[in-house]
């Protein structure tokens, strides 16, 4: 990706003053205008024809219009082509502008967008289209930022805000960000923030690093550097903060948002690629005939030509046979113009736009909870759906809802979730399941669900343990407690996992209610319990576990520690190895499930032994050097020798039919890579959850490459664990190539560019069909990239959907959209331009042979006004009706059988051989019209004796034969017959019929005898016996050996399609609308996903009360680290083993 700049010159860095406009408007930096709209009133025209004259077989025809002006050359009327042209031109353009006005809407509607900006001392309501750098701008809770901001005061304690980052980053919890301490101070003092001015932010140009800001404020003769938890970036939504003020750093196109949304790129289909090239070859064969019959002009006037120049009277300059030859060449390109059909482009609009109706009135892809139907936001790709190879996926709100719901536990030896009849066998659990009875607990959550009721008896029995295992839970942890009315309580969590232990663990009776920096008051079974806060040991990538220690009204000293049971196990007293051993069966039991797994252990501590390590805590906390290696040695201290109490299990909520949706795309062939910016592990258990990974698949690599060289060597070993470096240029082929083998490929760590850049080496690699789909802002660039980008809508925004071709509610419609709107698209537009091909060539080559036998004297067969009629009158509708409604097998085949998908990744149904048999084939079809009626009015005669053959008898039997013909064919093309196919192909033919009679009436000639002057030429032909039967000896001869071919073809090299048509026509019923896959169950030793995936606490920060004025949320900043930090494939054909012995 090359990064974009807006700015008039590179800048190296920026300069910014605040409330200083003239300063800042002399470096030309942009204003905060967004622009996605290509034109306006007066450009729309200019613009508009220039980029459709781009288009080759545009500008072919508007030669051909010019030439057609030249009369020395033109044999044919000028209208024959403007008509089709303007036609084109107009249908283009409306689409065009209807798009444009589109886009100004949406361009309108964020432009428009309020904010308070800070104008010569006071708060004024401006546009956001009229903010500038330098700005200082007032944000109120769950407003949008308008600008990349420089975060000045707000009203949180020091300077603190929350934000959540959907837009940018996909991720939903808050993060924290802190203003400088010198300019929290001057909080929300109007007079003070103007006062603001003359100070000066030297800072970074615009860039694309989200998770990356360098900058200085120079203020009162001191220096203050600035980083990335100072800001606010557009896109963000300020949270649970009344208000904070911000100055301007980077406006519209240099926010980093839009830095990040990568180029778009005009997405053309590989057929729309295919169909350029094969043009450029029509237009060669067209000139070789051309050609061909120049040269036969000029072999001709030489020889018998000759000899009628002195009755003719031309002009000296004409009497030259090479000079007729060349005039003839320009006359014959006129002619045979037709081989490059204009009508093409107009129908394939028609169809596409019809398949994208067809799509946005799809009521199986419409989502009633949210009152989202799918809709296709392009109309140029429909048929490129029918041939994805590689689908990219986002993880959080694409596969999964984001939502962790509380599942089951093991406490002391004992598993507690399960359900069992009164036989004792377990039973499956559904949504008629009963669920326990919470009503002891006035502080539940109503929409905690629970069904094992044995836990709850364990919990009001008082045994021990069991509370001691929910006390853990409401103390160890960050989340910060709301309560917006009496019991009304509200957790913000730094993960959705903490909020479902918290959550579960308000529910069993152990409520946590509230903290300061010091305590932490829990409701125990409805009795209020403070215990004093004396440490937080917080989480970290390193650690993977975190502990709180705590002291009880008792005066015990406790630690409580929950984290990854790898890391955990090898910190138990030896005396739990029993236990130990039992709670790993139950882990695996949970692991097996695809639940994210954590384990938890306490701690009773010696006052004294607490007292000493609290002084060597002190004393590292207070360090500069190795500060963080000096704390985790002092917490892995204190950390060993803990009891084990038991594990959780998390389960994260897939979205509804997304293993089943999985499962059946890869029966299509299609492979699916998950690119997210989780970690391995929670990128790895929703793996198995929605069967991507699976038991089958045995060898499992990770390796863990820091340099170019080594992953250079991992990957020659089958790498499956790759590092920012497999994304370098060396190692681009080598990465393609083993992923390429592999059944599952997780990219995990990714960065919204490198997203992109993961699909941009599978389309320079592979050429094959991409389709990325996401929900966030940051799949944007993802979404532009592949070929088709679709959008999830109502997850995290609407950025995604804003970006893509297709959007719609669930990742489940994926699979009708590609498996059944796509495949149909794909085999319509293949059948649509196979016929086309084949019904211009049969219609256009007749004159060829005409030439041979009429001096080269391009003299046309057919008069003009069927020449004009036949591709937009005569034989359009019925091609269209195909194109739109023929199915080779139901909706509900169609899913039964993904095998059917293939042809279309394949390219089978429309190629370069292809396109060679329908013209071969309209070839020959255009010389047996021909030659039959030629041969047959040689000796032919009327049923009154006199010779039939005049040249308009003679163009009115090709023509009828031809257009005979044409319906016949597209009839057999034709699979699924509807009314409107009917109405289309037998109205076709009496519509020409009728305008064949209505051109040579007597009436007509009357109104307008220069242009009809063939009277009576159709019922004086057409009543004759020999007419009729030359016209049904042509018909069969064409039609017969086509029929032939197909029976045979189909009765012995039957394709998977021929095969399941004739299943579906034996058993006229009704088939499953979904392909009933069986969830597939994981038996691994891959667990504790949370552990793994959660992020950097806020224990300092709680411990330090700088947040505790208010009962407001805290969160973790989400640092996008290390740029591919690993991409995980997994392969079958090895065993458990092997997995074993790598991962541990």
């Amino acid at each position: 990706f090359t990064k974009l700049n807006f700015s008039s010159t590179l800048e190296e860095e920026r300069h910014v003053r605040a409330n200083d406009r003239d300063y800042n408007e002399r470096f030309s930096y942009a204003d905060n205008r967004i622009k996605t709209a290509k034109y306006n009133v007066f450009t729309f025209l200019p613009i508009n024809l220039f980029e459709q004259f781009q288009r080759f077989a545009n500008a072919y025809f508007l030669v051909l219009l010019i030439l057609q002006l030249i009369p020395e050359i033109s044999s044919l009327s000028w209208f024959t082509t403007i008509v089709p042209l303007v036609l084109v031109l107009a249908i283009t353009a409306v689409k065009d502008a209807t798009d444009d006005y589109f886009r100004h809407k949406s361009d309108q509607q964020v432009n428009t967008r309020q904010s308070q900006v800070l104008i010569k001392g006071k708060l004024q309501n401006e546009k956001w289209m009229n903010v500038r750098v330098g700005d200082i701008i007032k944000l109120e809770n769950n407003q949008f930022v308008a600008a990349d901001l420089l975060l000045l005061s707000s009203s949180e304690p020091y300077g603190l805000c929350y934000i959540e980052t959907a837009e940018l980053d996909g991720e939903t919890n808050l993060k924290v960000r802190q203003a400088l301490t010198v300019t929290s101070d001057l909080g929300d003092d109007v007079a003070k923030l103007a006062d603001f001015n003359g100070k000066e932010v030297i800072c970074e140009p615009p860039n694309n690093k989200l998770d990356k800001f360098t900058g200085i404020l120079y203020w009162k003769d001191n220096k203050y550097p600035l980083d990335n938890e100072k800001m606010l970036l557009r896109g963000c939504v300020l949270r649970n903060t009344e208000w904070c003020f911000g100055l301007v750093i980077f406006a519209g196109l240099q926010t980093k948002l839009m830095q990040n949304c990568g180029r778009t790129t005009f997405k053309r289909t590989s057929i729309d690629k295919l169909m350029n090239t094969l043009v450029l070859w029509i237009f060669g064969f067209l000139i070789c005939m051309g050609i061909i019959l120049a040269i036969g002009n000029t072999i001709w006037e030489q020889k018998v030509g000759s000899n009628f120049w002195e009755y003719l009277q031309w002009k000296e300059l004409t009497i030259n046979a090479v000079f007729s030859g060349f005039l003839t060449f320009w006359s014959y390109v006129i002619i045979l113009n037709t081989v490059v059909p204009i009508s093409l482009y107009v129908s394939v609009e028609v169809l596409r736009l019809g398949h994208s109706y067809f799509i946005n009135w799809d009521r199986r892809m419409y989502y009633s909870r949210k009152d989202t139907p799918a809709e296709a936001r392009t109309t140029t790709l429909n048929e490129e759906l029918g041939q994805v190879e590689f689908i990219f996926s986002d993880k959080t709100g694409t596969l999964t809802q984001n939502i962790m719901v509380f599942n089951k536990c093991s406490i002391n030896g004992k598993t507690y979730g399960d359900v069992y009849d009164e036989f004792g066998h377990k039973v499956d659990i559904t949504e008629k399941t009963p669920c326990v009875d919470f009503s002891f607990n006035p502080l539940m959550d109503r929409k905690f669900r629970f069904h094992d009721s044995s836990l709850v008896e364990a919990i009001k029995l008082e045994e021990p343990l069991v509370q001691e295992f929910f006390r853990l839970l409401a103390l160890c942890h960050t989340v910060m407690p709301e309560e917006r009315n009496e019991g009304e309580l509200v957790y913000q969590a730094q993960s959705p996992d903490e909020g479902a232990l918290v959550t579960a663990a308000r529910n069993f009776g152990f409520v946590f209610r509230s903290r300061t920096p010091e305590t932490i008051t829990l409701y125990e079974m409805g009795q209020a319990v403070t215990y004093q806060l004396l440490a937080i040991l917080d989480f970290n990538n390193v650690r993977k576990r975190m502990s709180v220690i705590v002291r009880n009204p008792k005066g015990q000293l406790k630690l409580y520690s929950k984290g990854a049971d790898t890391i955990l196990f090898d910190r138990l007293d030896p005396s739990n190895e029993e236990l130990m051993f039992t709670t790993s069966e139950h882990l695996n039991e949970f692991a097996g499930e695809g639940l994210r797994t954590l384990a938890l252990a306490y701690k009773d501590l010696d006052e004294d032994v607490f007292d000493e390590w609290m002084k060597k805590l002190l004393f590292a906390s207070t360090t500069l050097e190795n500060r963080e290696e000096k704390l985790g040695a002092l917490y892995e201290e204190i950390e060993q020798g803990m009891l084990l109490l038991g594990a959780t299990a998390i389960e994260d909520k897939l979205q509804e039919g997304v293993p089943e949706t999985i499962a059946c795309l890869t029966l299509a062939n299609i492979k699916i890579w998950v690119l997210t910016g989780d970690k391995l592990e929670t990128a790895m258990n929703i793996g198995y959850s929605c069967n991507m990974l699976r038991d089958d698949m045995n060898e499992v690599f990770i390796i863990s490459g820091h340099t170019m060289l080594e992953v250079q060597q991992e990957l020659r070993f089958v790498c499956c664990y790759l590092k920012a470096h497999a994304l370098e240029a060396d190692l681009e082929q080598i990465l393609v190539d083993v992923a390429c083998l592999c059944k599952t490929v997780i990219c995990c760590r990714v960065t919204p560019l490198q997203k992109a850049l993961v699909v941009e080496v599978i389309k320079r690699h592979k050429r094959a069909v991409t389709l990325a789909i996401g929900d966030g802002a940051n799949d944007v660039s993802m979404i532009k990239s592949a070929h088709i980008g679709v959008g999830i809508s109502g997850q995290e925004g609407m950025q995604a959907v804003l970006a893509s071709d297709y959007s719609f509610a669930q990742f489940r419609y994926l699979q009708r959209l590609l498996l059944v709107h796509g495949r149909w698209s794909y085999y319509r537009m293949c059948n649509f331009l196979c016929y086309f091909f084949y019904k211009n060539f049969a219609f256009t080559l007749v004159h060829f042979w005409y030439g041979f036998l009429c001096g080269f004297s391009a003299q046309t067969v057919y008069d003009q006004w069927f020449i004009t009629l036949f591709n937009i009158v005569y034989t359009s509708l019925p091609v269209l009706a195909m194109g739109l409604f023929d199915q080779d097998v139901n909706e509900q085949y169609s899913l039964r059988y993904p095998n059917l998908y293939r042809p279309g990744q394949i390219n089978q149904l429309f190629n370069k051989r292809k396109f060679f048999t329908c013209t071969l084939q309209g070839v020959c079809i255009s010389f047996i019209l021909f030659f039959i009626p030629y041969g047959a009015f040689m000796t032919a005669v009327r049923d009154d004796g006199a010779h039939i053959s005049d040249q308009q008898a003679f163009a009115v039997t090709i023509a009828t034969s031809l257009v005979i013909v044409s319906s016949v064919q597209i009839g057999l093309d034709t699979n699924y017959w509807t009314a409107v196919n009917h109405f289309f192909i037998w109205g076709s033919l009496a519509v020409y019929f009728a305008i064949l009679f209505a051109m040579h009436s007597d009436g007509i000639f009357t109104i307008f005898p220069n242009q009809f002057p063939f009277i009576g030429t159709a019922r004086n032909s057409l009543n004759q016996k020999i007419v009729w039967l030359v016209i049904l000896l042509t018909t069969v001869v064409c039609i017969m050996p086509m029929v032939a071919v197909r029976f045979i073809k189909a009765d012995l090299y039957p394709t998977q399609t021929d095969k399941v048509r004739l299943l579906q026509q034996a058993t006229r019923r009704q088939g499953p609308q979904e392909q009933n896959l069986r969830r597939v169950r994981r038996t691994s030793s891959r667990r504790s996903a949370y552990a793994f995936a959660h992020q950097q606490g806020y224990g300092e920060l709680i411990t330090s009360g700088k947040n505790m004025k208010v009962p407001t949320s805290s969160t973790s900043t989400y640092p996008l680290s290390s740029p591919i930090e690993s991409l995980k494939t997994s392969m079958s054909n090895s065993n458990s083993d092997d997995y074993h012995s790598k991962k541990h």
